[in-house]
């Protein structure tokens, strides 16, 4: 059954990116209406998995060989069922995962000051509560299922399931709905058309009043009216009046002609955040990288706690986890607070300090891992044992896990908040897809770079820096050679902080209205 799932899960994970830039591609539907055919799909899939273990045809029959490679395999029904249930998986995934976060950030209302501290405060818990979850997933249901029974390993989940999404449709009338909008890729489409039907028109360096710009009042759904700044300038043109382009009414004559202010700014907003997310792609490399071969280090080492209990090597992520746990609290309630009165900073750091930390963790863990596993192979190497085990305790791997688990909490969060901030309201859903785009970029990227490091490390009769016995790769090296690239990035992302200038507007509503809102400064730099 595992083997199985080893097999298709990669392509469960494909379609599930793919599916929730689908899915959040229209924003003429609610967030509540993508978010309930998605829960019911993902039930879908959890059922069709739990009968796949408690049904006996549905399954390959039991094989107590010690060799997997002569046990029978599934056959096509088998193989099929198993593919359908996790293709109702992805499309639930796809749905839930990029309209969860906008969803509950509808529930707080940003035109106060409690809204406005209240979202940088649910980006935290929010991860909190994923990271219990996972936590609980990783060690509870994967010891009820190794070791009592995988019907009732599928059976919790797929029971918590119909539970939440229970107690998601009793709790319809209490939501927050926000009133939908047309397609944002129209209204991208539209401002660029409209900048390059009028490419030929000149615009001064400074606003001389030679030029009057669309900038009618924005819509009551929009938090913040963005200023026109002079960042990606030929856009402008796109919003600059010329004769014909209104109506006798003051409404455009043709959008594709002639855009607001705001929609120009929204443009820019995208276009701004792509070189970050880029840098975003580079760092999560490292994160994917320790679960693989953690836990190949942990097959050689001592997993024993106590007399009797041996750690499963697969659970050794559980440490990361409980990081992130303990350590989420500690920093909204008592760092935030502390650097609040520091920096002046509503959330302590910004944004793009907090993913700029969580990349330097990521580079010391892997350093750390670099050092243990040098320790690590030159024990196991002068204890000359056999099968290659190495008389150290596994738990030396807990530092560089320690350390992922805190890029975790500042890189991963610092990410999650930066896109759903710097995005346009109507386009939060669209943040967290390429949010979770970028964990689909990091996993190709790190298959190039295995391939790469297996093809260009060995040969002349040497094996390569990942050889299947670590004893006689390089596996350090290959961390450091991580570490390396993790830097090159950082001085990446640096350059791209430096240059990025945040959405600035003034907030509707509650607060005042000249009040200019910068979600994230890096610097003092002002919008130029």
């Amino acid at each position: 059954m595992s083997s199985t799932f080893g097999l298709v899960l990669p392509i469960s994970h494909l379609s599930s990116a793919l599916l929730s830039r689908t899915l959040t591609s229209d924003v003429s539907r609610p967030l509540l209406s993508r978010h309930s055919p998605p829960s019911s799909l993902n039930l879908q899939g959890l059922l069709t998995v739990t009968l796949t273990a408690s049904v006996p045809q549905l399954h390959p029959a039991t094989c107590n060989s010690k060799d997997p490679v002569s046990c029978s395999g599934p056959n096509k029904l088998q193989f099929g069922t198993l593919l359908l249930g996790l293709g109702f998986l992805s499309i639930g995934a796809g749905g839930i995962r990029p309209c969860s976060i906008p969803f509950g950030v509808d529930q707080f209302d940003q035109r106060t000051e409690e809204g406005v501290k209240g979202v940088a405060s649910f980006f935290n818990w929010y991860y909190l509560t994923f990271t219990v979850v996972l936590l609980i997933t990783q060690t509870v249901v994967v010891y009820i299922q190794d070791q009592v029974s995988w019907i009732i390993g599928f059976s919790i989940p797929t029971g918590l399931m119909a539970c939440a999404v229970v107690m998601f449709f009793a709790g319809m009338r209490l939501y927050i709905y926000v009133k939908p909008e047309g397609s944002i890729f129209s209204s991208i489409a539209q401002v660029i058309m409209a900048a390059r039907l009028k490419r030929k028109m000149k615009l001064s360096v400074e606003d001389d009043g030679t030029v009057t710009y669309y900038d009618p009042p924005v819509k009551d759904s929009v938090v913040h009216k963005l200023h026109r700044s002079n960042q990606f300038r030929f856009l402008d043109k796109a919003a600059v009046i010329i004769e014909g382009d209104l109506t006798s009414e003051g409404v455009p004559a043709n959008k594709w002609r002639l855009c607001s202010i705001q929609e120009v700014e929204e443009v820019k907003c995208l276009i701004r955040v792509v070189p970050v997310w880029s840098a975003g792609i580079i760092s999560l490399t490292a994160m994917s990288q320790q679960g693989t071969f953690t836990v190949s280090q942990a097959l050689k080492m001592d997993r024993h706690m106590g007399p009797k209990f041996e750690v499963p090597p697969g659970s050794l992520s559980v440490i990361s986890l409980l990081t992130i746990g303990i350590f989420l609290p500690i920093y909204d309630r008592v760092l935030v607070p502390f650097l609040r009165r520091i920096t002046g900073h509503k959330s302590g750091i910004t944004l793009l300090q907090r993913i700029g930390t969580g990349i330097v963790f990521a580079i010391l863990s892997m350093i750390v891992a670099g050092l243990v596993e040098g320790v690590r192979r030159t024990r196991s190497i002068k204890a000359g044992d056999p099968n290659g085990m190495t008389p150290m305790s596994v738990f030396w791997l807990s530092p560089q896990l320690i350390l992922m688990g805190l890029c975790e909490a500042f890189n991963i969060i610092g990410q999650i908040e930066f896109f759903n901030s710097q995005f346009p309201e109507h386009m939060r859903s669209i943040a967290n897809a390429l949010f979770s785009l970028s964990f689909a970029g990091s996993s190709y990227l790190s298959s190039v770079l295995v391939t790469v490091v297996h093809k260009f490390s060995g040969g002349h009769e040497r094996p390569d820096w990942l050889n299947k016995n670590l004893n006689e790769g390089k596996l350090d090296y290959f961390y450091y050679l991580i570490a390396v690239l993790g830097v090159v990035n950082l001085v990446y992302f640096w350059f791209c902080a430096r240059g990025y200038r945040y959405k600035v507007g003034s907030q509707m509503g509650d607060l005042k209205e000249d009040k200019s809102i910068a979600n994230v400064e890096m610097s003092s730099k002002t919008n130029k």
